[in-house]
């Protein structure tokens, strides 16, 4: 039996060890039961909406652009309908900044909520492929039985349906996941068309296909237990005002069976039947306090409510608790880490708001072409040559125009003024023409001016190099 001091176990031993591996160092399988009640009635309806939306977003537009768009191969993003390119790479740190700081301040405040309710590991394991391999295989104690069982024709067609059917769903996810960096209508090109124009397309697709299937056939809770960085992150954040699934040890210590015939329990209200271990996903004993492969996935809240009914104790030995509420009866408050992280978030969002707002919808850059000087065109008139590239973010082409703003001279194209292509970036070039008389020394900043029509979108500022004024 544990001891407890001040709300802390004595005896940690158990920190030192993963429960998912044995003492000869090799993964023990876990086989967790059937969760049911409240939470997960809850997390179902909550989950399976996420898992609907996931599969629908790719066809979702705001202003005919995809809702979620990440092509990382184009460097092309769409998010809420607003397109990015790689000019906009300093609001996506930003964002990135923001996220980071936000994952944070949900963590500090409510611990790793995220990972047993929203976290795609999770939904997809706890509610699709955990619930089907429960519906081929039973429950917890008939698939140890039928692992452990010789092979037979019953254990060769339950085995064999198992896995068919999670490596059609995993390519099914890898489908949605593709849809999500190429766009659906470059997806469905590629399902339609001869395969062979689409090697490299179709090569991801399988490879994500054998990703997606090794998770969630083989590699499951070790995912959250030895890959994910959230679980380390979180034994930083986490403090004694953080909201965690936690075992009231108050009242629940010392666990023992109990006996009706005594006037006085001699026990606390834990029972010590072990389900809340059963239950776990991860393999963990929530009642040793919060732990690293805890996902608050809340199994073993419904499970305790359930034995605590039936042995006509109030329930909530396990809940949703902060260490100080179980230990001092303490209300959740706020403290001045949570206020100081919330002040600068609302500050980076409010940072990422107006820069989204006064984002332009064009952008220019007109750079002298590398290695070339000036050249004279006649008796005390100098051209540069400069290269241009213009980004489009709107869905509509339209032909500019280049107008000197600070200096008296000439503005002309190398062939034409390049039009600017909707949704694509645009390359052309064009020579400045200076008399000598505007030229200020070596080198002379001029103001360009791009025009749309008769509007003016956009100042570029450059340099043009003349002969060295003596």
């Amino acid at each position: 039996m544990k001891t407890v001091d001040e709300g802390i176990y004595a005896d940690e031993s158990f920190r030192d060890s993963l429960a998912t591996i044995g003492e000869d160092g090799k993964r023990k399988w876990i086989y967790p039961k059937k969760p049911k009640g409240t939470f997960t009635n809850y997390r179902k309806i909550f989950g399976y909406s996420l898992f609907i939306l996931f599969l629908v977003m790719p066809f979702l537009r705001i202003n005919d652009e995809p809702v979620l768009l990440l092509n990382v191969i184009e460097r092309h993003f769409s998010i809420l309908g607003v397109v990015f390119w790689p000019q906009d790479f300093h609001l996506f740190l930003l964002a990135m900044i923001t996220f980071i700081l936000f994952v944070v301040v949900f963590t500090v405040i409510y611990g790793r909520i995220f990972c047993g309710w929203a976290c795609p590991q999770t939904i997809f394991m706890e509610l699709l492929f955990r619930p089907i391999e429960y519906w081929i295989e039973g429950d917890y104690k008939q698939q140890k039985a039928l692992n452990d069982a010789p092979l037979s024709t019953t254990k060769f067609i339950k085995k064999s349906t198992k896995h068919i059917t999670f490596f059609s769903l995993s390519f099914l996810i890898s489908n949605v996941f593709l849809m999500y960096i190429m766009g659906t209508e470059a997806w469905l090109e590629m399902v339609t068309d001869n395969p062979f124009l689409h090697t490299s397309g179709l090569l991801l697709m399988l490879l994500f296909t054998a990703v997606f299937y090794g998770v969630y056939a083989r590699f499951r809770e070790q995912v959250c237990t030895a890959v994910c960085p959230y679980g380390r992150l979180q034994g930083v954040l986490l403090d004694k005002d953080s909201i965690v699934v936690a075992y009231d040890y108050v009242r629940g210590e010392p666990r023992g069976k109990i006996n009706k015939w005594e006037k006085e329990p001699s026990t606390g209200d834990c029972v010590d039947c072990k389900l809340c271990i059963h239950v776990c996903p991860t393999g963990i004993d929530i009642r040793n306090g919060v732990q690293m492969e805890c996902i608050n996935c809340t199994a073993c809240i419904d499970v305790c409510d359930e034995v605590m009914e039936k042995v006509h104790r109030p329930t909530g030995l396990i809940r949703y608790a902060s260490e100080n509420g179980i230990a001092k009866n303490m209300p959740f408050r706020w403290t001045k880490r949570v206020i100081a992280y919330s002040v600068v978030l609302f500050v980076l969002l409010s940072v990422i708001t107006t820069l989204l707002a006064t984002r332009p919808d064009i952008e220019t850059s007109i750079l002298r072409t590398p290695g070339m000087l000036y050249q004279e065109k006649a008796p005390g008139i100098y051209t540069n040559l400069y290269n241009i590239k213009i980004v489009n973010k709107t869905k509509k082409s339209f032909p500019l125009q280049f107008k000197l703003e600070n200096k008296k001279g000439t503005i002309q194209a190398v062939g034409q003024f390049p039009t600017a292509e909707s949704k694509s970036i645009t390359d052309g070039a064009l020579f400045i023409e200076l008399a000598q008389e505007e030229l200020k020394g070596l080198k002379t900043d001029v103001i360009v001016g791009v025009y749309r029509g008769d509007e003016k979108i956009e100042e570029i500022k450059t340099s043009f190099v003349g002969p060295a004024q003596y």
